[in-house]
């Protein structure tokens, strides 16, 4: 009757454990004042500190020492704790892809070449599985693109607490993206085109890429001067960015790649950001006398060539910094987003300046997605999307999430992963009782 019992109640949690097996609910709205008091406040703008922050209707309302607590405000002693912006992850296809091997789990490209009218913001999955695994780590924002051949679309920078893409979106249209061809060839036994072959093709793509963007520039002159008869929605899309006001994410590696992305943006007189940029470092003073700002996505990659050192893709950001680029980290992907935060840490032992290394996920990436005024520091007015680490938020060992802010709701942080470890730890204790 005993082992009964214990079968039954085994059962109870087993099953009790697959209703938890669903996303938190996202946060209410912010509906009392917290004051976070006496935590080390790595603002960004200043050097680490132990201060206080007021959080207020979700913005932050006060930053100082000894602050006055609000009638009815919630107060939290965080004292030997890490009180950090929200990290922004820039280039990523959260939400869009949820299984890589399920095509119909995948919203993350079109098939033409031709897209600059997508807005990827309206395929976020918003209820994804995977974006709580990125939010334990400590991302409160993530800019999402759509991926493809040439002109792709726009990215958007989302919340990642949101009931729907409507709920999440933050600023659309942050950037048109294009996949620059490819300029490298390949020699390969495994290759079937010849050296002739590919160059062709390369010579057609890039010619196919420039004709797009002669016939948008054609369609807009014809819009200023008012002598469109008819409207077509890839080339109206694109009168933002004649007008200077959408940015060009170009994805290169390649410097050939850069060089040629960089004369197409003084053409149309566009602001350029590379993004990939594995070449990047060896034309570091070129980019930042160009003013081209770098978002850098192989920060774990292995020496693209035989003669390079084996910590070159790791050294490239510090080589960037100190030539004056702006930067960014990413990894270009959707799950493994959520190991950005240690890659930026890494990072730090080859020549990134630690405070870079912060800056690159939160202020700098603020300022290339065009919301520095709204995010990416601890400062008076800004958005209350704070991270709170018991330790160094980039140390594998120091770093422990505790709570996350967006907008001042405090984030459910449980995700599939913990509640698998619960499911499975009760699992094996059920036997042991047996």
């Amino acid at each position: 009757m005993k082992r009964l019992i214990t079968l039954f109640a085994a059962a109870c949690t087993m099953a009790s454990s697959t209703l938890w097996a669903v996303n938190p609910v996202p946060a209410p709205k912010q509906s009392a004042p917290i004051l976070l008091k006496n935590a080390t406040v790595h603002s960004v703008v200043s050097a680490p500190a132990v201060q206080d922050v007021l959080l207020v209707d979700g913005k932050i309302a006060a930053v100082g020492v000894n602050l006055a607590a609000p009638q009815g405000a919630q107060v939290e002693d965080l004292t030997g704790k890490h009180l950090y912006p929200g990290l922004i992850a820039l280039i990523n296809q959260l939400g869009l892809i949820e299984v890589e091997a399920v095509r119909a789990t995948r919203d993350d490209n079109e098939v033409t070449a031709t897209n600059p009218d997508l807005q990827v913001q309206v395929a976020f999955n918003a209820d994804s599985v995977v974006i709580p695994t990125i939010r334990s780590n400590g991302f409160s924002h993530s800019l999402i693109y759509p991926s493809g051949s040439l002109i792709t679309g726009r990215s958007a920078l989302m919340q990642l607490d949101g009931w729907n893409w409507q709920d999440a979106l933050v600023q659309s249209d942050v950037g048109l993206h294009v996949s620059w061809p490819r300029m490298s060839l390949q020699t390969g036994w495994w290759v079937r085109d010849s050296v002739e072959q590919q160059q062709q093709r390369q010579t057609e793509q890039l010619d196919q890429l420039h004709g797009f963007f002669k016939q948008a520039h054609a369609y807009y002159l014809a819009e200023q001067a008012g002598l469109n008869r008819g409207k077509d929605s890839r080339w109206h899309a694109m009168l933002t960015f004649f007008d200077g006001k959408l940015p060009l994410f170009v994805h290169a590696d390649d410097p050939r790649q850069i060089r040629q992305a960089i004369l197409l943006a003084k053409q149309y007189q566009a602001k350029l950001v590379i993004v990939g940029g594995r070449d990047s470092w060896r034309m570091a003073d070129e980019l930042a006398a160009n003013q081209v700002d770098v978002i850098y996505t192989a920060p774990y990659g292995l020496p693209t060539r035989s003669d390079e050192a084996y910590d070159q893709a790791f050294s490239a950001p510090g080589i960037l910094q100190q030539a004056g680029v702006r930067i960014a980290l990413s990894l270009d992907g959707f799950w493994d987003t959520r190991n950005l935060v240690f890659a930026a840490g890494h990072v730090t032992r080859y020549g990134l300046d630690p405070a870079a290394a912060l800056r690159s996920l939160t202020l700098d990436a603020a300022i290339i997605a065009g919301v520095a005024d709204r995010l990416g520091s601890i400062e008076v007015g800004k958005s209350a999307s704070l991270v709170l680490s018991a330790g160094d938020i980039f140390d594998y060992q120091g770093h422990s999430i505790e709570q996350l802010w967006i907008d001042g709701r405090r984030v459910d942080l449980d995700n599939r992963h913990k509640q698998l470890h619960r499911r499975y730890q009760q699992r094996y204790q059920a036997q042991a009782t047996q």
